[in-house]
């Protein structure tokens, strides 16, 4: 079945756009509108690979298909640069959480890097302010059109770069302006969580919370190194943690699996996976499985009780949207409306929010869920 970007479909009758849902792993600089890119590139002078949004969001496809992460980051230098200036950086966001709200999102957390937004003079601070503001004039928009959307910010450190130690202290000193955790993003091979050690320490002794991408680019080295080094309390992709699996067996819908004792703590300790599918087949996440979203661990994770979550990664480069995404996995796995209950009741539950307003968000999806 060929579903677009914007596209809708019907479960049982529900149209999956309606339901309410949770978004935990959404990049700013990966959610660009085409429209936008082309409308701030031209007033910045930059060069646009396309002359028309319709064919710019080809190119974004055509590029994001290259099957390696090294690859599919490349895209970012499109949008990042036409990201270095307040206006952009709050019109950006504005629009970003409109699309969220548009696509049935009720809660969202948008990670992005301020380092890369410096290039036209602005510091990281002023950045984040100018993201803050962006949220916070979506979230009215949202509201004055009858939609609730709340969206917090996660601060992501470039894990090839050297200043997470000074991102994490501004994560820390905007913990009541919006930001809502951290996150080390970028190239994961070769560049473990152990290398950013000084933040992730300074964190837990200012207990803000952690996402680490790990168990993408990198198998379960890097996984290890989230947890242990940085202290990660949810797992950014983390697909690869099925490396850490050895089915033993599979007779129809039964499957007999061997743990590791990494994929058991992460099973056990009920850690959630920040899993993206279409983003984890472009990037070859899955390459050892498959080459078909069929082929994704995901389903074996979630029969295996891990606590998996449905995000986009980037909207752009994968063309895709969180309704999209849902649609792709029931045609793939056949899941019904309990199952994609069960998606946003782990993703709300792992949100990085105080207990009492996890649990309303909890009943806000059920609620929605029964109507």
């Amino acid at each position: 079945m060929s579903i677009d970007q914007n596209g809708d479909r019907k479960v049982q009758g529900v149209s999956l756009r309606s339901l309410p849902k949770v978004s935990l792993h959404d990049h700013l600089d990966g959610a660009v509108r085409p429209a936008t890119i082309l409308e701030l590139a031209d007033e910045a002078g930059i060069d646009a690979p396309a002359g028309d949004a319709k064919a710019l969001r080809r190119w974004f496809a055509e590029r994001g298909d290259s099957g390696s992460l090294v690859e599919y980051l490349k895209t970012f230098d499109l949008t990042t640069a036409v990201m270095q200036t307040e206006q952009a950086l709050t019109r950006i966001t504005r629009e970003f959480v409109a699309d969220l709200a548009e696509d049935g999102v009720v809660y969202g957390e948008v990670r992005w890097a301020p380092e890369q937004h410096v290039a036209g003079g602005l510091t990281p601070a002023q950045a984040v302010r100018a993201v803050q503001r962006g949220i916070e004039e979506g979230e009215d928009d949202a509201d004055a059109a009858g939609r609730s959307i709340r969206v917090g910010q996660i601060l992501s450190a470039m894990r090839q770069g050297d200043r997470s130690l000074e991102i994490a202290k501004l994560a820390v000193a905007n913990r009541e302006r919006g930001v809502v955790g951290f996150d080390v993003a970028g190239p994961e091979d070769g560049f473990p969580a152990s290398g950013h050690r000084a933040a992730f320490d300074y964190l837990a002794s200012e207990f803000l919370p952690v996402t680490v991408h790990a168990g993408e680019a990198a198998g379960p080295a890097s996984i290890r190194s989230a947890l242990i080094d940085g202290r990660a309390l949810r797992l950014g992709h983390g697909v690869r943690i099925a490396e850490d699996l050895q089915v033993l067996e599979r007779e129809g819908d039964e499957v007999q699996v061997q743990f590791g004792d990494l994929a058991r703590w992460v099973r056990d300790r009920e850690i959630p996976l920040e899993l993206s599918p279409s983003s984890n087949l472009q990037t070859g996440a899955i390459t050892q499985w498959g080459d078909e979203l069929a082929d994704h661990p995901f389903d074996l994770l979630y029969q295996l009780g891990f606590a998996v979550t449905v995000n986009v990664d980037n909207r752009t480069m994968s063309g895709t949207s969180l309704t999209r995404e849902l649609a792709l996995l029931v045609d793939a796995f056949d899941y019904d409306l309990d199952d994609l209950e069960t998606f946003q009741f782990n993703a709300a539950s792992a949100a990085f929010l105080p207990v009492e307003e996890r649990e309303e968000l909890v009943e806000m999806i059920s609620e929605g869920f029964e109507r």
